[in-house]
C-alpha cells in the first residue's frame, strides 16, 4: 500500500515513449525530436543526459530507451542494454539470422560468447534478479531461434 506522502507527491504521467537510439548519438532530429517535442519536453537536456549515460558503449550501438513524460513537461528515462539478438549477430559476425532456423545454420558461437552476453544482460533492470544460468539458457534459446548453433568450442 502506498503512503499518503507518496500519493501526494506523484506526478501525473502524460505519456510513455519507447525509442531505439544509437549510443551517444541522440540528436534533436528525428526520431528523438518529434517524439519528445509533441509533449513539450526539453530535447537538449534529454540528448545530453542520454549521451552521457551511453558513452561507455561503442557508437552506433542500438539502445532501447523508455521515457516517462509528465504533465508538468518534465521527464525521466531508463536505458536498457542492446537486445540479445544484436549481441548474438555481432558475436557470430552475421547481418541477420537464418531464414529457416531449424534447417539452415547461419553461424556458430561458443558457450563463452553466451556467458559474456549473459554477464552484460544481467545489469538490465528486467534481468537483475535472474541467475546467470537462466539468462544463459534464454540466450541459447534466442540463438536457436535465429539459426545460430551454440558449441562448447569452435572447431
Amino acid at each position: 500500500m502506498a503512503t499518503l506522502k507518496e500519493i501526494l507527491t506523484r506526478r501525473p504521467v502524460a505519456a510513455t515513449i519507447r525509442l531505439t537510439v544509437p549510443a551517444g548519438g541522440a540528436k534533436p532530429a528525428p526520431p528523438v525530436g518529434p517524439a519528445l517535442g509533441q509533449y513539450r519536453l526539453n530535447l537538449m537536456a534529454f540528448c545530453k543526459d542520454f549521451n552521457a549515460r551511453t558513452q561507455k558503449y561503442k557508437a552506433e550501438t542500438p539502445m532501447a530507451v523508455t521515457i516517462t513524460a509528465f504533465t508538468d513537461n518534465t521527464f525521466e528515462f531508463s536505458v536498457k542494454s542492446p537486445s540479445v539478438s544484436w549481441y548474438l549477430k555481432k558475436a557470430a559476425g552475421i547481418e541477420s539470422g537464418s531464414s529457416r532456423p531449424s534447417h539452415v545454420t547461419a553461424s556458430t558461437i561458443t558457450v563463452k560468447h553466451v556467458y559474456e552476453i549473459a554477464k552484460i544482460k544481467q545489469s538490465d533492470p528486467f534481468c537483475q534478479y535472474m541467475s546467470l544460468e537462466s539468462i544463459s539458457k534464454s540466450i541459447i534459446g534466442t540463438a536457436n531461434s535465429m539459426g545460430i548453433k551454440v558449441q562448447k568450442e569452435l572447431d
